[in-house]
């Protein structure tokens, strides 16, 4: 989780779960294309419906997988939040404080002006390492504010 110099946090369980789920997906639509030729329906697929099929199993995998990219990186300086979509850099000064709200499913950065950014790399699902994780970034912090 920590290097010499800066806190690498990614999701743990969802990262399994998500590759599961691509995995799964790129075989079902791999096999359900491949077996679109033979229906007793009359309906008739070519080749390109079959191939269809299956990028669209790749394609679906691919956006599965975007639950694998959130990743937040800390050091004395700052800290990089990288959600599914978007990233930010924050400055420490800029952070008033670490927080896991109860029932949340992830930790998030309180920011003035009562905004807050959720840290998606740290979920509730994955307990004791989101923990420890919030405790690091919250040393982090303090250590930045002194």
């Amino acid at each position: 989780m920590m290097t010499a110099e800066a806190l690498v946090l990614r999701p743990k369980k969802i990262r399994r779960v998500a590759w599961a789920c691509a995995v799964g997906l790129v075989v079902v639509f791999t096999v359900v294309g491949l077996l679109l030729g033979n229906t007793p329906t009359g309906v008739i697929f070519r080749t390109s419906d079959q191939i269809a099929m299956i990028l669209l199993g790749f394609l679906l995998a691919g956006g599965v997988l975007l639950l694998t990219r959130p990743r937040v990186t800390a050091d004395a300086s700052g800290v990089d939040v990288r959600n599914v979509v978007t990233s930010h850099h924050f400055d420490w000064n800029d952070v008033l404080s670490v927080s896991f709200p109860d029932g949340a499913a992830w930790a998030r950065l309180e920011l003035p002006d009562d905004e807050y950014i959720s840290l998606m790399a740290v979920q509730a699902v994955d307990r004791e390492y989101a923990v420890s994780s919030v405790r690091a970034l919250r040393e982090l912090h303090k250590a930045a504010r002194n």
